[in-house]
């Protein structure tokens, strides 16, 4: 399979991200490597695992998931940014890498989430799902077109975790109730939860039909 030759990246936040990106691979020591940051990408996986997976009886370690966060971030963004700055980029190696590590910390950030008790657990594993079915278009669409969608409308993954960080102050500072909604009993997060799993779900078949119609001219039926 030939691998994506472009990379699509539209988010709200990327035009100050790339410069930040760009800036950090310029200065970073001879010492780390492409490598190094996945791996330190990973570790902020692990982190924010660990925080949330107590903060249920330790909200403050909402803090600790935030900075896990911002780890998984610096690793996960800049790694390949670096191999290209140094023109060192290993293609088939990195794109495996990078999205198999993401699977993972996907699942990391579900099952840390469902630890806590502040998002049901069938909810949060809804949303992985959902965000499993969003990166599945994304390879299928890599494999037919060549580019890589990284972001959907003005979200992708840097929006998502600054999101993320956003909610765990909500969290923190407006800790969640549970009260009755349709005879279930729900807390303000389980909402949250539920309506950006709809999102992802949505955007999935409004982008899934769009690119199918859009292969469908650019393949016609044979006669």
């Amino acid at each position: 399979m030939p691998l994506p030759s472009r990379r699509w990246n539209k988010g709200l936040l990327w035009p100050a991200e790339r410069g930040a990106l760009l800036w950090l691979a310029a200065h970073m020591p001879q010492w780390v490597t492409p490598d190094l940051l996945t791996g330190i990408g990973f570790l902020g996986a692990m982190v924010t695992f660990a925080g949330y997976a107590w903060s249920g009886t330790q909200p403050v370690l909402l803090w600790v998931a935030t900075l896990g966060l911002a780890i998984n971030w610096f690793g996960d963004s800049l790694d390949g940014t670096l191999a290209r700055a140094r023109k060192i980029e290993r293609p088939r190696y990195g794109y495996y890498l990078d999205n198999a590590i993401d699977c993972l910390a996907a699942l990391l950030l579900a099952g840390g989430i469902a630890l806590s008790g502040y998002v049901r657990a069938d909810l949060c594993f809804l949303a992985l799902a959902a965000y499993l079915m969003l990166s599945a278009l994304t390879f299928l669409w890599a494999n037919v077109s060549g580019v890589f969608v990284i972001s959907y409308g003005a979200i992708g993954p840097t929006e998502t975790r600054v999101g993320f960080m956003v909610i765990n102050a909500i969290l923190f500072f407006v800790p969640p109730s549970p009260f009755e909604l349709a005879g279930i009993s729900v807390k303000y997060s389980d909402l949250l939860s539920l309506a950006w799993s709809i999102l992802m779900i949505a955007t999935f078949v409004i982008c899934a039909a769009k690119q199918a119609r859009q292969l469908a001219v650019e393949e016609p039926a044979q006669r």
